[in-house]
Formats: structure tokens, sequence, C-alpha cells
């Protein structure tokens, strides 16, 4: 299994950037996809953007696509989430997630979760 671990969160203003960055270890040796989650409060969760195993592949929830750009590096074992001109709408728990897959984008079936960071965007 692969376990994976947030940082990068905090408070930011409107417009600001953040990059997320997701650290995996464990059984990382194996075709894993990512994806990045939010859950705003009182809100279900949702996927905001997901990436194929050797990052050839990627997908945006559609109303951010321009603002948002996922990444990883397998030599690092680590999976980035740029998020630029933040509104207040963003602001929500994120979470990354994991699952041993060669899907060209993976939308659900996530087996493996981090504990979440926060990310405040004041307005």
């Amino acid at each position: 299994q692969v376990q994976l671990r947030e940082s990068g969160g905090g408070l930011v203003q409107t417009g600001d950037s953040l990059t997320l960055s997701c650290a995996a270890s464990g059984r990382t040796s194996s075709r894993y996809a990512m994806g990045w989650f939010r859950q705003a409060p009182g809100k279900e969760r949702e996927l905001v953007a997901a990436i194929r195993w050797n990052g050839q592949n990627t997908w945006y929830k559609e109303s951010l696509q321009g603002r948002f750009t996922i990444s990883r590096d397998n030599t690092k074992n680590r999976a980035y989430l740029q998020m630029n001109n933040l509104q207040p709408e963003d602001t929500a728990v994120y979470y990354c997630a994991a699952q041993y897959s060669d899907l060209v984008v993976a939308h659900r079936g996530y087996e493996y979760w981090g504990q979440g960071t926060q990310v405040t965007v004041s307005s």
C-alpha cells in the first residue's frame, strides 16, 4: 500500500497562489494514479484534478481549468497541485489520493488518502 502526506496549505488572500505537495511512501514502485480532492464545509468531497501514473495524462474539474495545475515527480514520489488566482470559494480541506491503476484518468476508486491540508482564502 501507499501512504500519503499533504503539505503546503495555509491562509492566503484572494488572487494569491499556493502549491500543495503530496509525499508518497510505501509501495511506490508500482504504477499508481493520483488525484487531488477538496471538501468545503457543508459540501461533498469533490475531485479537482487527477494525473496518470506516468504524468502523461491529466484531468481537471472544468471550472478550475486554467487556474489549477496537477503534476508529479516520480523520482521524488511526490505530486503537486499548483493553484493560481485563488478565490474564497476555493477554501476547503485538500486531500491527495492514490490508487494502483494504469487508467488514463482515474475519477473514482481511490484507495489511499492523505490526512488533508487546509486552504483558506480570505476576501
